[in-house]
């Protein structure tokens, strides 16, 4: 948008939060807070933006490394909302028009509101307009305090607020529209002389009435939807709207979603439509789900690729993961991270896969563990096999051709591999090549003696009527 520049507030630690991490970081839907206010601010296009950061500065950067269209500006000392806007004042030199000031820490705003923002700026011809509300409980914020005939007059923060201004319930949003050289002129006049002893950026409101300007003011109408976040009772209460609304737009776009209310989908995950997923679902970070596939009660998938027809059942984890088309998954199974499934594998209860790839049609259908392992086409993996693949110091490879049957019970101490069509017999401890085509087969001769059992019986009773 010509003629438009953006600062984003987010330079305070949040002590509220009682976190050693930055208020602005503290995830929200699986993104970081100010990830809200930066998307809105790009969505506006204007001419910059400028995130004014302070506490943990660093790690801001590096956790939106790539956002190469914003200017980070430093406020290495924490003297107040005033004085965080000075310190962009270099990085709008050449800039003229008018500066709209967002807070980090508000990720429920809509850009309807800030557009609304400025257009009524722009139509007055305004050099200050303010964004406010009228909540049910105002605590907490700065009061609007107008004339008699209803201009405003001045903001006043609740902490420096008389009992009677405490009783407003318009308050300051901290979103507002600036003329640029008005709001640089005036901050060079504000003074810390307040509670806190910061500069003020509300105190810019006051010297524009004493200069006779007119400040206008449009009232967001979802008291919601301008919530600062300054508690964890407040980042609770926004995470539930936002994830309402993820929600919300994947059922337009076709996914069903039996139980919104315990359906849990991050902002940056990707769901394909006549998708069902059942309630007490974790889906996070960036899984991508394709079309048609169910994810039954009570898993947790992260970081996973889906494709077409899956089903994951009952209760699984499901970690950095790659799954084919029409494969099955679960109850019960882990798949740990750097897994690949091919098409129609099934991986079935108490099944757990780590950094493996299990190849087209192949299963495992119950009580196996398979790590560090390439497993061909079309194998049947039995109950109970395991590949033994740490050796105490180093994790080595298992790998089995296509076709191969492996019969229950079955330890693979890698490294080995073992020949296309092969048959590993149950109970098998495999600790050479197999090659293909092969029977292996590793067991003890099995001994019955007979009446054993009877003898051992008989002489436990005798022995129990001797000491009685």
């Amino acid at each position: 948008m010509k003629g438009i520049s953006i600062i984003i507030m987010a330079a305070g630690l949040g002590t509220r939060m009682k976190s050693s991490l930055v208020k602005v970081l503290h995830p929200l839907a699986g993104r970081p807070m100010l990830a809200y206010t930066l998307d809105l601010a790009k969505s506006l296009r204007p001419e910059k933006v400028i995130a004014v950061i302070g506490h943990q500065a660093d790690k801001v950067k590096e956790a939106f490394k790539g956002n190469d269209n914003v200017n980070w500006v430093i406020q290495k000392e924490q003297k107040g909302t005033g004085h965080a806007v000075l310190q962009t004042k270099n990085a709008l030199n050449d800039f003229n028009g008018t500066v709209v000031i967002l807070s980090g820490d508000t990720p429920l705003l809509k850009k309807d509101t800030i557009n609304g923002l400025i257009r009524t700026h722009r139509a007055r011809d305004s050099r200050l307009t303010l964004l406010t509300v009228e909540p049910e409980n105002p605590s907490g914020y700065g009061r609007v305090i107008t004339s008699s005939d209803g201009k405003v007059e001045r903001i006043v923060e609740e902490k420096d607020a008389s009992d009677t201004e405490k009783k407003v319930r318009l308050i300051n949003t901290g979103i507002y529209a600036f003329d640029k050289d008005f709001l640089f002129n005036a901050l060079s006049e504000i003074r810390p002389d307040n509670a806190q002893n910061e500069y003020y950026l509300t105190d810019v409101i006051g010297i524009a009435g004493r200069r006779g300007i007119d400040i206008n003011t449009i009232k967001a109408l979802n008291p919601d939807e301008v919530m600062g976040i300054n508690t964890r009772c407040d980042l609770s209460k926004a995470e539930k709207v936002i994830r309402q609304g993820i929600n919300h737009n994947w059922m337009l776009s076709g996914v069903t979603i039996i139980d919104p209310e315990t359906t849990f989908i991050d902002d940056t995950a990707e769901i394909g439509r006549d998708t069902i997923i059942y309630p007490n679902n974790f889906i996070s970070g960036k899984t991508k789900i394709g079309e048609g596939c169910t994810i039954y009660p009570n898993s947790r998938i992260i970081d996973t690729q889906m494709g077409n027809g899956v089903k994951i059942k009952d209760s699984c984890v499901v970690e950095e993961s790659r799954i084919g088309d029409n494969a099955n998954v679960g109850p019960f199974a882990h798949l740990r991270p750097q897994t690949e499934l091919g098409k129609g594998v099934k991986i079935g209860n108490f099944v757990e896969i780590k950094k493996s790839v299990v190849k087209d049609g192949s299963k495992a259908s119950h009580l196996t563990y398979l790590g560090d392992t390439t497993v061909g086409r079309n194998v049947n993996i039995g109950a109970g096999a395991i590949t033994c693949n740490y050796d105490g110091f180093k994790k080595h490879r298992t790998e089995i051709g296509d076709n191969v049957f492996v019969g229950s019970d079955v330890q693979f101490i890698a490294p080995v591999k073992i020949g296309k069509g092969a048959i590993v017999a149950a109970g098998t401890t495999v600790t050479e090549d197999v090659p293909a085509d092969s029977l292996v087969i590793s067991r003890t001769k099995q001994i019955s003696k007979k009446g054993w059992a009877k003898k051992r019986r008989w002489q436990g009773s005798s022995s129990k009527g001797q000491k009685e």
